[in-house]
Parts: C-alpha cells; sequence; structure tokens
C-alpha cells in the first residue's frame, strides 16, 4: 500500500517562508515522478511543482517559479516543497502526488498523470 503523508504546513505572515515535507511509505520514490499541487477555496487543484527521477528534472509553475524550490531525500522517501516570498495567493491546501503506474520519466503538470496523493496540508499565508 503506497502512502504519502504532508506535513510542515501553518500560518505565515505575508513574505515569509515555509517547507512541506512529504513522507513517502510503500514504495521507495527515487525512480517516480512526484508533484505537489495546491487547492484554494473555491478553486480548482493546480499543479505546482514536479520532480523527476533521480536526476535534476524540475518543473515550476509560472507563479511559483524563483520562489518555491521542490527538492527530496530519496534515502528517506521525503519529498520537499519551499516556499519563499508567500503572498495571500499561495493560501491553499497543499498536496504531493506520486506516479506510480504511468511510470513517466519526464516531471508533468497532468494531475491525471499521478496516482496516489497525500491527504494535503494547510497554507494560509495573512497579509
Amino acid at each position: 500500500q503506497v502512502q504519502l503523508v504532508e506535513s510542515g504546513g501553518g500560518l505565515v505572515q505575508a513574505g515569509g517562508s515555509l517547507k512541506l515535507s512529504c513522507a513517502g511509505a510503500g514504495r521507495a520514490f527515487s525512480r517516480y515522478a512526484m508533484g505537489w499541487f495546491r487547492q484554494a477555496p473555491g478553486k480548482e487543484r493546480e499543479f505546482v511543482a514536479g520532480d523527476c527521477c533521480g536526476g535534476d528534472s524540475t518543473l515550476y509553475a509560472d507563479s511559483v517559479k524563483g520562489r518555491f524550490t521542490i527538492s527530496r531525500d530519496d534515502a528517506n522517501n521525503i519529498l520537499y516543497l519551499q516556499m519563499h516570498n508567500l503572498t495571500p495567493e499561495d493560501t491553499a491546501v497543499y498536496y504531493c502526488a506520486a506516479d506510480v503506474n504511468y511510470g513517466i520519466r519526464e516531471p508533468t503538470s497532468e494531475g491525471r498523470i499521478y496516482d496516489y496523493w497525500g491527504q494535503g496540508t494547510q497554507v494560509t499565508v495573512s497579509s
């Protein structure tokens, strides 16, 4: 059974930073594409960042490029999202996701590719 558990969310002031973690269990995720998505109240889920697959291949949404960094600790099966210069527009529930069955070799923003998802962690940025 594959499990993803996010942590690290919280309340932060605009301009602040947070680092989200996603701990994976049930598989060694080093060779899988993984990503971060977010969903704000009343909005659709949107892609934030993706990483694949043991190399230096990353992908970012334009809205977070230069502020967010995705990384992973393969030895401990953890995916990270370092977020800097946060704005109220970044307020959302953040989800990590893994592509186990498609086996893509490049990071992707397509949510349908990811077949395992965590429960989410809330990030709230106050102005």
